[in-house]
């Protein structure tokens, strides 16, 4: 079938007219999603800048959770950015945003646990039961704090051993923080016989803690009769030092403590 050259002409000003409004129309849509773009892209940075720098004016806020928090407004504005660039091409935001939110729930079904690490650790970070360099004990868990991370805290065992716990765990049960408040009792119990005489070990006990420096005078120290038995009386010699002096002053007490008890037998 031969092609009339009129109609053929017709046709092409025809594409060409469609193709011009076409460029026209969706070139005002690419200018305006680019604009959009780069104004979103600086505007989430100083919104994540802004937020880094008010959080750190906060008072013992965590640089951890200043980042994590600082990150997350950064992203929650790039999103709201994409929404409306698509919008921009006549995409039905509504439908985006409800596949997203779909999608969100089914990733959180699937990483729950994780979810919940990051959730306790971002507890931990900001009520901050335990900090860097704090000896704790959580469950069957207990070292130094070395890194609180948003999934996991890191610690060392007295023996050295390295430790990964999970943050939900960590939140979820009693955590006994041997440093927080800087002092520490210790009670060193003997047992003597009933003839022996109680007054004179009292007395004695309490002149080696005196006589050690690094025992605080308040609490003032104290040795008294914790338990008698029918032939013997245990005697407690109760103290405080510092977190720093505790382990130290508790061997050379020990140390001390028989040495009395050897000289008096």
């Amino acid at each position: 079938m031969e092609l009339d050259p009129q109609s053929a002409y017709s046709a092409i000003q025809t594409g060409i007219r469609q193709a011009s409004a076409l460029v026209v129309t969706y070139s005002f849509s690419v200018i305006g999603a680019i604009l959009l773009m780069v104004i979103g892209f600086l505007v989430a940075g100083l919104v994540e800048r802004w937020l880094f720098a008010g959080l750190g004016r906060v008072g013992g806020f965590d640089l951890t959770l200043r980042r994590f928090l600082s990150k997350i407004a950064r992203y929650f504005v790039l999103g709201l950015v994409v929404v409306m660039v698509l919008g921009q091409f006549g995409i039905q935001t509504a439908s985006v945003i409800a596949a997203i939110g779909a999608v969100g729930l089914a990733i959180g079904l699937a990483l729950q646990g994780t979810l919940q690490n990051i959730a306790a650790g971002i507890m931990l970070l900001a009520l901050r039961p335990l900090r860097i360099g704090e000896y704790v004990e959580v469950g069957s868990v207990s070292g130094t704090v070395e890194e609180i991370g948003l999934f996991a805290t890191r610690l060392r065992a007295a023996d050295g051993i390295y430790i990964l716990a999970p943050n939900s765990t960590l939140w979820t049960l009693p955590v006994k923080n041997y440093t927080r408040n800087g002092v520490r009792r210790t009670d060193i119990t003997i047992t003597i016989p009933n003839s022996d005489d109680i007054e004179a070990m009292q007395k004695s006990l309490m002149k080696l803690a005196e006589r050690d420096a690094r025992v605080k005078k308040e609490p003032t120290p104290a040795a008294f009769v914790a338990d008698l038995g029918d032939s013997s009386v245990s005697i407690t010699l109760r103290y405080w030092t510092s977190v720093g002096d505790f382990a130290a002053t508790q061997a050379e007490m020990n140390k001390n403590v028989r040495n009395t008890l050897n000289q008096m037998a």
